[in-house]
C-alpha cells in the first residue's frame, strides 16, 4: 500500500521514538532460541580458566558458566579470548556474556551490567594452624611475609605496623609460616586456599574486614533486564542448593562466595 509523504515521515519518526526495548529484544530471547549461552573468559587464570592436560578449558568459571547454562536449558559455549579486548567483544556481540573473574567496578558499569557478584577475593592475612591468632591486631609489630613487588607488600608496608620479609613467590612463603619463621604472611586469598588445598599446610586464614576486597561479577550487555534476572535466579539457585559450594570446594578447597 502506497503511504503519504506525510504518514511516511510520521512512522520514521515514531521509529526512533520507540524504547531501545522495542527496537531489540532481550538477550535472553536469542540465548533461548540459539539453544546456547555463549561465555568469554581468558583461558589462562587458573584455577578460575585454564587448559588442562586434554587442551579442554576447564576450571571454576567454567563450571559455574556451565551450570547457569543448563539452569537457563540452553547448551554453554565456551570462548577464549585476550582479556584487553573482552569487554569490547561483548558490546559488540561476539558473545552473551562475561564469567571471567571479573571485578565490579564504576568504570566497567559504564559499558556492561552485572549479575552478582559471584565471588569475592582480596588480600588475607594467614598464619599457622594452631597459632591463636584471633584477630590481627595481634600481629602488630610481628613479622610478616609478603611477595616481593605485588600488591600486599605495598600495602603491608604503607601499615608502618609490621616487620616486613619479602619472597620470591608463595610455596616459599607458606613453608615459613607452617614452620613459624615468620609470624604471617599476606597475599591474594585464593591463590593461598588453593595452595593450602593441595598441599595441607598446616596454615589457616585471620579474618579482617580491613582488607583491600572486591567483587566479581557476570558481565552482560546492558538494556538486557530479562536476562539479567534469569541469570540472576539460576546464580541464586546454585548458591541455595549447595551446588555453588560444590564447585567452589572442587577448584579453590573452600566456598568464596
Amino acid at each position: 500500500m502506497k503511504l503519504t509523504k506525510a504518514l511516511s515521515a510520521a512512522l520514521i519518526a515514531a521509529t526512533f521514538l520507540l524504547p531501545l526495548s522495542f527496537a531489540r529484544a532481550d538477550d535472553l530471547q536469542e540465548i533461548e532460541k540459539a539453544g546456547k549461552l555463549s561465555v568469554a573468559l581468558s583461558g589462562v587464570f587458573p584455577p578460575f580458566s585454564f587448559v588442562d592436560e586434554n587442551n579442554k578449558v576447564v576450571g571454576f568459571d567454567v563450571d559455574i558458566a556451565s551450570e547457569i547454562a543448563r539452569r537457563l536449558k540452553v547448551e554453554p559455549n565456551i570462548v577464549t579470548t585476550a582479556w584487553d579486548g573482552i569487554i569490547a567483544g561483548l558490546v559488540t556481540g561476539r558473545y552473551d556474556t562475561i564469567i571471567g573473574s571479573m571485578s565490579i567496578t564504576d568504570e566497567r558499569k559504564k559499558a556492561v551490567d552485572f549479575v552478582g557478584p559471584y565471588y569475592r577475593s582480596g588480600l588475607a592475612f594467614f598464619v599457622r594452624q594452631g597459632a591463636g591468632v584471633k584477630s590481627v591486631d595481634e600481629l602488630n609489630g610481628k613479622t610478616v611475609g609478603v611477595t616481593l613487588g605485588e600488591t600486599a607488600e605495598k600495602w603491608v608496608r604503607e601499615q608502618n605496623t609490621y616487620e616486613v620479609r619479602t619472597y620470591k613467590g608463595l610455596p616459599e612463603m607458606l613453608l615459613d609460616v607452617a614452620a613459624g619463621r615468620v609470624d604471617a604472611i599476606v597475599a591474594d586469598d585464593v591463590p593461598v586456599f588453593v595452595a593450602i588445598a593441595k598441599s595441607n599446610a598446616p596454615v589457616e586464614q585471620v579474618k579482617n574486614d580491613k582488607l583491600p576486597r572486591y567483587d566479581a561479577g557476570i558481565a552482560i550487555r546492558k538494556s538486557n533486564p530479562e536476562l539479567a534476572a534469569a541469570m540472576q535466579s539460576a546464580l541464586d539457585d546454585m548458591m541455595a542448593d549447595g551446588t555453588y559450594e560444590t564447585i567452589a570446594k572442587k577448584w579453590i578447597g573452600q566456598d568464596i562466595r
